[in-house]
């Protein structure tokens, strides 16, 4: 027959085996005895947690990358645009993180998506889509700030997507077309006068010597007779014309 003591001492073994508690190395607790907290966290590895004197709240140490779903936002010019985000945060003060805010998961997600909507509310679209990472740095910076009590520390925020109307996507393709033509336009008189200036300055080395133009001339000749397909006017230079007059001349 089982005695009385054998009896305790299983339900001691047992309540010791229960209050027995593994933390990973990631993890740390928090232990509230009798309603206050410990001043130090628990773990890694083999805990105990006497309940129901104590209750532990566990804590990851872990960089959480939490989504910001796509925010309606109006910019300063008056665009409508959904702008989608991601953030970066991890728990550095672990009792702050469970006494200053009840849920510090839920409260940075609502903070991040009213943040979101605030800041970029104050960007015009061209700045919304051309500095994303000052606009990061921005945000990442207001957040840090306000999460700070808690415990937390914000790492990083980066915009993920920028979703424009489609009337808007027809302007910004207009005008990214309009601004190719207007590049092309300028870089093809850059070019003509550049050939002009070359051409002038081949003028005017020319115009010092009288020769010079007809060996141009013959070169131009040489490249129109490799085609084959033309037919070729050849003017007599006035210089030969010249010394057939000076020989009728001198037998006259």
């Amino acid at each position: 027959m089982i005695t009385y003591p054998i009896i305790v001492l299983g339900l001691v073994i047992l309540y010791v085996l229960n209050s027995i508690k593994i933390l990973r190395e990631y993890e740390r607790g928090v232990i509230f005895r009798l309603g206050r907290v410990l001043p130090d966290a628990k773990g890694p590895g083999i805990i105990l947690v006497f309940s129901p004197i104590d209750r532990i709240v566990r804590i990851s140490l872990r960089i959480i990358a939490m989504e910001i779903p796509p925010q309606d936002i109006i910019t300063r010019d008056n665009v409508s645009v959904k702008v989608s985000a991601v953030l970066y945060f991890w728990v550095i003060e672990l009792l702050k993180s469970v006494l200053e805010v009840q849920d510090y998961l839920y409260a940075t997600s609502q903070l991040a998506q009213t943040t979101l909507r605030s800041a970029l509310g104050q960007v015009e679209l061209d700045e919304l889509l051309s500095q994303r990472e000052k606009l990061n740095t921005r945000l990442q910076e207001i957040l840090d700030q306000h999460t700070s009590p808690w415990g937390i520390k914000v790492q990083l925020v980066e915009m993920k997507q920028v979703d424009l109307p489609e009337n808007m996507q027809r302007a910004i393709a207009k005008q990214a077309e309009a601004e190719r033509e207007r590049r092309a336009k300028v870089i093809h008189a850059d070019g003509e006068f550049q050939a002009a200036d070359k051409l002038l300055q081949a003028a005017n080395i020319i115009s010092t010597n009288p020769q010079a133009l007809q060996l141009r001339f013959l070169g131009t000749l040489t490249d129109i007779a490799a085609e084959k397909n033309s037919t070729i006017v050849f003017p007599l230079p006035m210089e030969l014309l010249r010394a057939f007059t000076f020989h009728k001349d001198e037998k006259q």
